[in-house]
């Protein structure tokens, strides 16, 4: 990692610059696998499975027995695991269901907000050297409690623990489809693959250049995603150890990943760099992890009030607080996805098991969107309801503003119901 020792402020936006990919042909291909999957359907899932995944698809909806095959194989210990995961999430998840109220803003105007379920989903779980069993609970569950109708999961990997956790959520519209082909599947609909209104889930490039594309289009997706990230808030109250553990476990996530660690003190610096690299040896993923901390940095600066300024200036997917008083600095924290408080949070606790939602906005998103939530699978609805008398009170109001902005039509639309009263 590259260490940079008190940089000034006006150097931060170059500093905490994020790896960038070449992407000048990147969204010509994916469109045009869009635009075939758009056309032919079934057809050009199975040629692009074939072609980018070398499987040959007969079926391409998962059966029923497969779930319980899945459920069967696997290991009773990580059954009980993800069981537990699943109820933390649920619970977290649960609290933030909320209730309409009616707000009378006028005698007579009652005005209120309900939340409604988006009837249709998909979820996209990539494949890769990693079954992210852990993403259907994260997405799945939030989808189930706001009351989706229809949730059609994608995925290449058919790993026991992908299935029986689908099954375990209540998922069952599972489809064998990885990469921009599931974008398009769920995006446009096939004659196997229901078309959905919203897409979640990661992805690499291609996938993520795919879920922008069909964004432009109409069909909305979670949030802009990109390479994974954890920032590390440290000082000599960290326990180093802990502080080059958080920072590999992003860095294995793969090479265009991002860690920085953000600290107050000399001694830190020497004292992580000394137990990443022990830690770092041992890994078997070395030589992913190495990569990504390759384009990260080690940040010394003179006080926390500056550390903190620095880190929300970089609005980091994850930043976790190993420094004293890290409670009272978390509430200056204005721009992250999620953020672990204390020397005995770990990041890996969000992204598997805490209950919080490890869908979170990278590449400085967090600057404007939120991480995946209950609200994400719902849209908020607006009702209004006035009464005789509450239009006798309100219309006035109504006719002087529709006048001001020469709309006679909208003025009318008061002015004729006032009439018959």
């Amino acid at each position: 990692m590259q260490v940079i020792r008190y940089p000034d402020s006006s150097s931060w936006n170059t500093l905490l610059q994020r790896p960038v990919m070449d992407t000048s042909t990147l969204e010509a291909k994916v469109a045009a696998i869009l635009e075939e999957v758009k056309k032919d359907g079934d057809a050009a899932i199975r040629k692009f499975a074939a072609a980018f995944d070398k499987v040959t698809l007969t079926d391409i909806r998962v059966p029923a027995t497969a779930f319980e095959e899945a459920a069967a194989a696997l290991d009773p210990a990580l059954k009980a695991a993800i069981q537990q995961a699943a109820k933390n999430i649920s619970a977290f998840h649960s609290a933030q269901k909320e209730q309409s109220k009616v707000i009378e803003t006028m005698p007579g105007v009652e005005c209120w907000r309900k939340s409604v379920a988006i009837q249709k989903v998909g979820l996209y779980i990539p494949g890769g050297s990693a079954p992210l069993f852990s993403t259907i609970l994260m997405l799945g569950i939030p989808a189930k409690l706001a009351g989706c109708k229809e949730i059609v999961l994608c995925t290449p990997s058919l790993h026991p623990a992908i299935l029986y956790t689908a099954q375990l959520v209540g998922i069952d519209k599972v489809f064998t489809i990885g990469g921009v082909q599931a974008i398009g599947a769920m995006a446009y609909g096939t004659e196997t693959v229901p078309q959905v209104y919203k897409i979640f889930g990661p992805g690499n490039q291609y996938v993520t250049c795919a879920k922008q594309l069909v964004n432009k289009s109409g069909l909305a997706i979670d949030m802009p995603a990109g390479p994974s990230e954890v920032a590390v808030l440290a000082d000599d109250s960290c326990i180093p150890d802990f502080v080059a553990a958080d920072l590999l476990s992003q860095a294995e996530h793969g090479p265009d990943s991002q860690v920085l660690l953000v600290t107050t003190s000399e001694q830190v610096i020497a004292n992580v760099t000394n137990a990443l690299e022990a830690q770092l040896a041992r890994l078997p993923r070395k030589d992913i992890a190495t990569g990504a901390l390759e384009n990260s940095k080690m940040i010394l600066v003179s006080d926390t009030d500056t550390a903190v300024e620095l880190l929300n200036a970089y609005a980091p997917e994850h930043l976790i607080l190993a420094c004293d008083k890290a409670a009272e600095i978390a509430e200056k924290v204005t721009d992250a996805g999620s953020v672990f408080i204390g020397n005995f949070t770990p990041e890996s606790a969000g992204d598997y098991a805490s209950g919080t939602n490890h869908t979170l906005p990278t590449n400085g998103y967090a600057r404007a969107y939120s991480g995946v939530s209950l609200d994400s699978f719902v849209k908020k609805i607006t009702f209004q309801q006035i009464s005789p008398s509450g239009l006798q009170q309100i219309g006035a109001t109504i006719e002087a503003m529709a006048a001001a902005e020469g709309l006679d039509a909208h003025k009318n639309a008061v002015s004729i119901r006032l009439s018959s009263i």
